[in-house]
């Protein structure tokens, strides 16, 4: 059964239709519970357009994101913000962690909205799970650019969110350190997380699942990944 169910989705800008601009036009898709989907396209094909309607931040101008049969967008805007922290787990290009908290407070500010009383267990297990143990109460400054990066997921995991979306999250980094951090999205995947990563970078995709090509706003290839890598755009 389908997480995530992308029913004709439509964005443009602009009222009158002569001038209208289409981010997206039309575009379908599903994820499947515990599937690692990777979104590619160049640059203006609309990923991150359809990210952020992905992320509940976004409304289409027409169609549906159903996420565990939720409508997102027939919820108040209230009511969105909480199924954003209940349901979603952002990993940015930019990390955007707080350059004066520690690593072990950047984690743990998902769970300042919740009633749970063991935050600070929480997201200290959550740093060490991905290796960072004896780095909770480390700047950002004082950390490697992998290292920063797998604080920034720990962050879009900590509350077990049931999906992650990753935004070029190895955009900005070295072909070494980005090495290290798809190996984790791979772990997290290998537990069972269920995933979608924008990226522009070919080497990202070898172990999703699937991959759907977006070019000017459309969707040009749905399909399995195997091998090698053949660019539709």
């Amino acid at each position: 059964m389908s997480l995530v169910l992308a029913d004709g989705l439509v964005k443009y800008f602009g009222a009158d239709e002569t001038t209208r601009v289409h981010a997206l036009d039309g575009v379908s898709f599903k994820v499947n519970r515990g599937e690692y989907v990777a979104v590619m396209g160049p640059s203006g094909s609309g990923k991150s357009t359809l990210l952020t309607i992905l992320g509940a931040m976004n409304p289409p101008s027409s169609g549906k994101l159903v996420i565990d049969d939720i409508d997102v967008y027939s919820l108040s805007q209230e009511k969105r913000a909480d199924f954003r922290r209940e349901y979603l787990g952002f990993v940015f290009q930019q990390l955007q962690l707080i350059p004066y908290l520690t690593a072990l407070e950047n984690v743990m500010l998902p769970l300042v909205v919740t009633s749970r009383k063991d935050k600070k267990e929480l997201a200290a297990s959550t740093l060490e799970r991905l290796g960072l143990g004896s780095k909770l109460n480390r700047l950002p400054s004082e950390l490697s650019g992998g290292e920063q990066s797998r604080v920034a997921i720990a962050r879009a995991i900590v509350n077990s969110p049931p999906i992650i979306l990753a935004d070029e999250p190895i955009g900005s980094l070295d072909s070494k350190t980005g090495e290290e951090v798809l190996s984790v999205f791979k772990q997290l995947h290998d537990e069972g997380q269920t995933i979608i990563m924008v990226t522009h970078n070919p080497d990202s995709v070898k172990d999703a699942d699937r991959l759907i090509q977006l070019k000017d706003g459309k969707m040009v290839a749905n399909e399995k990944v195997k091998g090698q890598i053949v660019l539709a755009f």
